[in-house]
């Protein structure tokens, strides 16, 4: 009992105060499948070298994308991150006592933040955007939360491929909401927003005037996502949209597994009172020197709950840090040769896959494609995987979502190819 603070009384006590029989009944949403059943399979007790010796171990089990020839993407892209980045990251500047998350006082996180919002506002054609936000995810559902508010309609419209994980937060949210959401018909009198991501998750660059002009004839306001941030260096910004959202984690931030990543949030300034997170602003103190303050607060531990545009994460401080050091760095004209580096790997791997003779869907793409295969996509890449090759995300039938960034090498797709031939 040393180890809890609270006594099987008081335990009870709070079950049935919220109505719950068990413990085991707070995790009803969760499908039974996916939880433990007993102890997981670990020693009871071990002395720290021989914990972090088994846990090395584990961790050794994991193929990283350095490993070998890597082309999975969906949302989660392998880019090359600059040492410079992690030294900068480590400045004193830029560290405060304080959660970086809640940076009230730090004026070294203000400022980081003021510049972050400002690279988003330019790289996707808004006016305004947000500290950041958790991730891409939650960041699309968060503007569809927003049109709701803005437009006082319930429903959603979502256009072409949208990445399935993006649509699966979406539902989670909206199931507390008294709303549908539609994949066909045009936006009518009670669609909040239509949702487009471009490149969509096939890997399809999305022409935005006609629904533009869709929702301007309903009333809805677009809502584009982007997944691909390095993808703004080289297609045109999304100034059609009302509001742009979604993930950043091409751009200073490892995949780490899958977390923790970097979203943001961008939108016209009409519409910045019904903007989630914070806002920080640049000013002068009394001195006439430059400083920076927090200028919009919409969390609910901040003012009345029922203002409040939302109660997620304050921002990714650490996160937003990585990603501006990083396209500080590369600047305008570096961050338009990176994009280029990256359509023309792809275009390179398309190219050879073609000659190969695979099939590839697309006419247009930018780092990222589908690729039509001989045998179901699911047997290949795990046959694939088993010699040390991530030949990318299966898709329906023999269908593979395959990308290529500015790291992968032409002998990655020599790879590639000869193992989908070896194993065809």
């Amino acid at each position: 009992m040393r180890f809890l603070p609270l006594t099987a009384k008081d335990r009870e006590s709070m079950l049935a105060a919220i109505g719950a029989k068990s413990i085991d009944d707070l995790y009803g949403a969760v499908p039974a499948a996916a939880r433990p059943k007993g102890l997981l399979d670990l020693p009871k007790h071990q002395g720290e070298m021989e914990i972090f010796a088994d846990f090395a171990a584990m961790a050794n089990k994991n193929h990283s994308a350095c490993k070998g020839p890597f082309f999975l993407g969906a949302g989660c892209y392998n880019h090359y991150v600059p040492a410079a980045v992690d030294a900068m990251m480590q400045r004193g500047e830029f560290l405060t006592a304080y959660t970086p998350y809640q940076p009230e006082i730090s004026q070294g996180t203000l400022m980081v933040i003021f510049e972050f919002q400002s690279m988003i506002a330019a790289l996707t054609g808004m006016d305004v955007a947000n500290a950041s936000m958790y991730d891409g995810a939650t960041a699309v559902t968060e503007a569809a939360l927003m049109a709701q508010r803005v437009t006082k309609r319930p429903n959603i419209r979502i256009r072409g491929a949208l990445n399935p994980q993006y649509r699966e937060v979406l539902d989670t949210y909206m199931r507390q909401h008294d709303c549908a959401i539609f994949t066909d018909g045009k936006a009518d009198d009670q669609t909040a927003c239509v949702i487009v991501q471009t490149p969509d998750f096939h890997g399809n660059p999305q022409a935005l005037e006609a629904i533009r002009k869709e929702c301007d004839e309903s009333g809805a306001m677009l809502v584009v996502a982007v997944t691909e941030i390095v993808s703004l260096g080289l297609l045109p910004a999304p100034k059609e949209a009302d509001i742009v959202a979604g993930e950043a984690q091409s751009i200073g931030v490892g995949m780490s597994y899958g977390g923790p990543h970097l979203g943001f949030f961008a939108c016209k300034e009409k519409f910045i009172r019904q903007m989630p997170g914070r806002l920080c602003g640049q000013t002068v103190d009394a001195d006439g020197k430059r400083g920076f303050v927090l200028t919009l607060v919409t969390r609910e531990q901040h003012i009345r709950r029922e203002k409040a545009t939302s109660n997620i994460c304050t921002n990714q401080g650490l996160m937003a840090l990585a990603f501006t050091i990083h396209l500080s760095l590369l600047g305008e004209s570096g961050l338009k040769h990176l994009a280029r580096l990256n359509h023309e790997r792809a275009c390179t791997l398309a190219d050879k896959l073609e000659k190969a003779g695979f099939n590839v869907e697309n006419t247009n793409f930018f780092n990222e494609f589908v690729v039509q295969l001989k045998k179901p996509a699911n047997d290949m890449v795990e046959k694939l995987t088993g010699k040390g090759i991530i030949a990318g995300l299966p898709l329906d039938g023999n269908r593979l979502l395959v990308t290529a960034t500015e790291v992968t090498r032409e002998s990655d797709m020599d790879a590639l190819i000869s193992g989908l031939k070896e194993v065809a």
